[in-house]
């Protein structure tokens, strides 16, 4: 009897989406951890603003890597291999890490969890496509993707929290003893693959696929978005606890970890997102989303904590807007290759992550606070007068 993809009637279809949901809850809480806790590095290790956020962008960087290295191989070995391997391997650094008297020693060990914490993105949405039924992927793939906020949320919440009443070196167990929880119930939920075909294409024709991509100046531009997005995000996020910190604030880094919760209006902005662009059209409301993003990133040069929270409510639901929205039109600017379209823009997504991470150190050592607002207030604007004014140019008849 000919094997069917399961659908959400089966058993198995809910097994594999709580099974990633879970996985991706756990990654994305690994990977922005630390995020609260870069005012916790200067002060115990006595190193700058700048090096303390390598502690966060390397790992990026090695996601980043992680990313092109074990798609190449997961297309080849397997799924499910990937997905536990990405696991056991965010883990380990969790249990090794509060041992290490040596900062430099730290960002060494996050840079190969981010490279670990990879495996998971890089075989998930493949594993999704390949054992559940066109009909019902929809359902898991937006789990998994809620997940990856609700995740990326609970962890700076619960590292701050921890950290505040206990160290950085009890978070860091708790954490991984969370994971070591994930991981048995990802072993007992995740079926095998049962359509998995190992690619026979070199690496060197994947290379050539993703350079394909490079002479479509239309999604080139996507990418650049998506880098913009991340960079002007994620450098204000990465700035704000040392912000909280100071006068005329002075909070606490419990108190700072619950700004973290404004994340929860991603998981809003994503689908309302898609059903507004399908109403009005993707590019007129990922540039309100812009806009909004911008709005919410200048409110929080306020002196008011609460106008503070509110901008960073506004932010990120300006954020998701427009980030979801960007990442549908990958798919529509491909014409061709478009798996590999969806990588590069993960990596162009995380490039802006890293950048966001520690590029805008010296801007803070020099502006501040105001410095850093300015610059990741005006640059999503900027970039989106620039797509709209260079597609006006294309469109005039000469």
């Amino acid at each position: 009897m000919e094997q069917r993809k399961y659908t959400i009637r089966d058993a198995h279809f809910w097994k594999i989406s709580w099974g990633l949901a879970l996985a991706s809850f756990f990654i994305f809480a690994c990977m922005y951890a630390v995020q609260p806790l870069l005012p916790v590095f200067v002060e115990e290790f006595g190193v700058s603003v700048s090096a303390s956020s390598l502690a966060f962008s390397l790992t990026i960087i090695g996601l980043i890597i992680g990313l092109i290295v074990l798609g190449f191989y997961s297309d080849r070995i397997g799924r499910t291999i990937f997905i536990k391997l990405s696991l056991i391997g965010s883990i380990i650094p969790f249990l090794v890490i509060p041992m290490v008297d040596s900062f430099y020693v730290i960002v060494v060990l996050r840079f190969i969890q981010g490279f670990a914490l990879a495996g998971l993105p890089a075989a998930s949405i493949a594993y999704l496509n390949e054992e559940i039924d066109s009909r019902s992927v929809g359902v898991a793939t937006g789990l998994y993707i809620s997940s990856n906020a609700l995740g990326g949320m609970v962890g700076r919440v619960l590292t701050g929290y921890i950290t505040d009443h206990f160290s950085w070196q009890v978070a860091f167990l708790v954490l991984a003893v969370v994971g070591l929880l994930v991981l048995a119930s990802v072993y007992l939920m995740l079926p095998k693959s049962r359509f998995f075909h190992s690619s026979d294409l070199t690496f060197r024709k994947d290379i050539e696929g993703f350079l394909f991509h490079f002479k479509n100046s239309a999604l080139l531009l996507v990418f650049g978005l998506g880098i913009v997005l991340q960079f002007a995000f994620t450098g204000m996020w990465t700035y704000l606890p040392f912000h909280l910190q100071g006068d005329p604030f002075s909070l606490s880094l419990q108190t700072i970890s619950y700004t973290f919760f404004a994340y929860g209006l991603g998981v809003i902005g994503s689908p309302l997102a898609g059903w507004f662009a399908g109403k009005f059209g993707l590019r007129n409301i990922r540039v309100i989303g812009v806009i909004i993003l911008t709005i919410g990133i200048l409110l929080t040069l306020s002196t008011s904590l609460v106008v503070i929270i509110i901008g960073l409510c506004v932010s990120c639901l300006g954020f998701f807007t427009a980030h979801s929205l960007t990442t549908t039109n990958v798919g529509e600017q491909a014409t061709h290759h478009k798996g590999s379209a969806a990588s590069l823009y993960l990596v162009a997504y995380y490039i802006g992550v890293a950048l966001g991470g520690s590029a805008l150190g010296p801007l803070w050592d020099v502006a501040g606070w105001i410095g850093i607002v300015l610059f990741t207030g005006i640059l999503p604007v900027t970039y989106v007068i620039f797509i709209r004014s260079g597609n006006k140019r294309k469109e005039t008849p000469h």
